[in-house]
């Protein structure tokens, strides 16, 4: 038999956690066909003496649902081996969406993942009012990976409910409509639902985001729908305080666990700074669902997010912050200048709801206002006592003077590596929530596998090499019940990535570039050491280069 691909005397690590080897891998059309001692000759043959031979990586929190319109190569994810994505996360997307209410879900696109409104109005191609309707579109352009599709409830809610989607709950018979429209699309090949209940997560006109208002009778008909169905998941953001997992949070995880029978990942697990031990709190409070299938998610990097006050995203768990939301720079202006709003902000600065409440975590990072430059590099708190005055009116102050240009970086949380790394090895997390296509000038965490197998593998021997490719591999397919992809097996799906362990690895701190539509920005990290990777048996990138190649699926 004639071969396609024979990728030659690697070590195989198959994504099971199990010792690697040294063997070779063949591939005929989309399929893994043998793995050993392969004797056929093959259309290209690919020498990975010293490489190591993987499955693709599974990404299982991204928001590409708007950038799949204008980058079917699905950048950066690609780069870094990652040869299947999830989108559709945290209850937010673009579809099912009818005609007339495209703006509201642009301005929660914008508020809650912090993609610029120019960017979506721009690039987003609107070929769908359905959900299977967006999945039939986005697969038949084309994509270089293969894509998850979990639908948002924000939207589904929306299509059903108009904008009364983001002021209540849904009666009885919105219910019917809604989970009606769930089994559609997971009969048309959907792997879940995701939702989000954290009040940082605004929706249009400073609303709540409309799956913050699913009542938890909306929950359980909507997890009937995966239990009738026997597959899919449930990804929910519930930590009202960022890592503190409450009661009723703890309630609803398992009540969706017991009601759809089915697996649920939650977030945010973050170790926050100035708050040590709340992670490892929230995860014993969660430690009898995980029997039943419940994780949670977390990054793997210090979470350093970079930010303007144009969108306050930031902020948006304080109260006071909803009408700043949407607004022109001068109208922000105005806001941060009265009296009662700098009043409101110093109390809730003050009290328990604020994401990062220290001011000397709030550092610089940009501002062409001649009276700002010198002060690059330096935190609020330091500023603050330069002018005489508190972190918060140094901060508006900031803000007034350049017109909310000016550009912070906030240490958020994971500043500590001892206790990351807890985290990361512990078994009752799975690795993700690289929100890969938001936050796109914030965050750019896309790039966590490569720097996993290199900072965290290579450099700091945290965990062997097997059991981090397992990681990124079987766990989050596992997850998702994705059963074809994610191990390297005779019969499966070629997802194959092959690397350099001497190599691997990708930036501490990601950088801003300008290719998004209207020259957009975003904050990408790039990826070394990954040399082949190959999605349904065709390449994607050889020897560190990308192709123009589309071979990816719907899963």
């Amino acid at each position: 038999m004639s071969l396609d691909i024979v990728i030659r005397g690697g070590t195989i690590i198959d994504g099971t956690g199990k010792p690697g080897y040294i063997a070779d891998l063949g591939i005929k059309a989309d399929k893994i066909v043998s793995i050993g001692s392969v004797t056929e000759q093959a259309d290209r043959e690919i020498d990975a003496t010293g490489k190591i031979v993987a499955p693709g990586f599974v990404d299982p929190h991204t928001h590409y649902d708007a950038q799949l319109s204008w980058d079917q190569q699905v950048t950066p994810s690609c780069w870094h081996g990652v040869t299947t994505t999830v989108i559709g996360n945290c209850g937010v997307g673009i579809a099912p969406c009818r005609q007339q209410d495209r703006p509201l879900a642009v301005t929660d696109l914008v508020n809650v993942e912090a993609i610029p409104e120019n960017v979506l109005n721009a690039g987003i191609d609107w070929r769908w009012e359905t959900f299977p309707e967006f999945m039939a579109a986005t697969t038949s352009a084309g994509t270089a990976i293969n894509i998850g599709f979990l639908v948002p409830l924000s939207p589904l809610r929306t299509f059903v409910m108009g904008e009364a989607a983001s002021d209540r709950a849904a009666n009885g018979a919105e219910i019917d409509t809604i989970a009606g429209l769930l089994d559609d699309a997971m009969k048309a090949g959907a792997i879940g639902f995701s939702s989000s209940q954290q009040p940082n997560h605004i929706g249009h006109h400073g609303k709540p985001l409309a799956s913050r208002l699913t009542s938890l009778e909306e929950f359980a008909r909507y997890a009937d729908v995966l239990k009738n169905a026997s597959r899919g998941a449930i990804e929910i953001a519930v930590t009202q305080k960022l890592a503190h997992l409450a009661d009723n949070e703890f309630d609803l995880l398992e009540m969706l666990l017991d009601r759809s029978g089915r697996p649920v990942s939650w977030l945010t697990l973050l170790d926050l700074n100035g708050a040590p031990g709340a992670a490892f709190a929230s995860l014993d409070k969660s430690a009898p669902l995980v029997e039943k299938g419940c994780y949670a998610q977390t990054v793997i990097r210090p979470f350093l997010a970079d930010a303007d006050l144009h969108n306050p995203f930031l902020f948006a768990t304080l109260p006071g912050w909803a009408p700043v939301f949407n607004q022109t720079a001068e109208k922000q202006a105005q806001i941060f200048a009265d009296s009662a709003f700098r009043k409101q902000f110093k109390e809730d600065m003050a009290g328990p709801g604020a994401m990062v409440g220290d001011w000397n975590l709030y550092e610089i990072q940009n501002s062409d206002h001649p009276e700002l430059k010198p002060l690059i590099g330096k935190t609020i708190a330091e500023i603050g006592e330069l002018w005489g005055s508190d972190g918060c009116d140094t901060l508006l102050d900031i803000a007034i003077k350049d017109q909310v240009k000016t550009r912070f970086t906030v240490a958020v949380a994971n500043s500590d590596d001892a206790r990351l790394q807890q985290i990361i090895c512990d078994e009752r997390v799975r690795i993700g929530l690289a929100d890969g296509g938001a936050h796109v000038d914030m965050l750019g965490e896309a790039g966590y596998p490569t720097y996993l197998l290199g900072y965290w593998v290579r450099e700091r021997q945290v965990m062997s090499m097997e059991r981090a490719i397992q990681r990124l591999t079987t766990e989050p397919a596992e997850l998702f019940g994705i059963s074809d992809r994610g191990r390297l097996e005779q019969g499966l799906n070629a997802d194959v990535v092959v690397f350099d362990p001497q190599t691997v690895g990708s930036d501490k701190r990601p950088h801003l570039i300008n290719d998004l539509p209207e020259q957009g920005v975003r904050m990408v990290a790039e990826a070394r050491g990954i040399e082949q990777v190959i999605v349904n048996g065709t390449a994607i990138m050889i020897d560190g280069n990308m192709t123009d190649a589309l071979p990816g699926r719907a899963v």
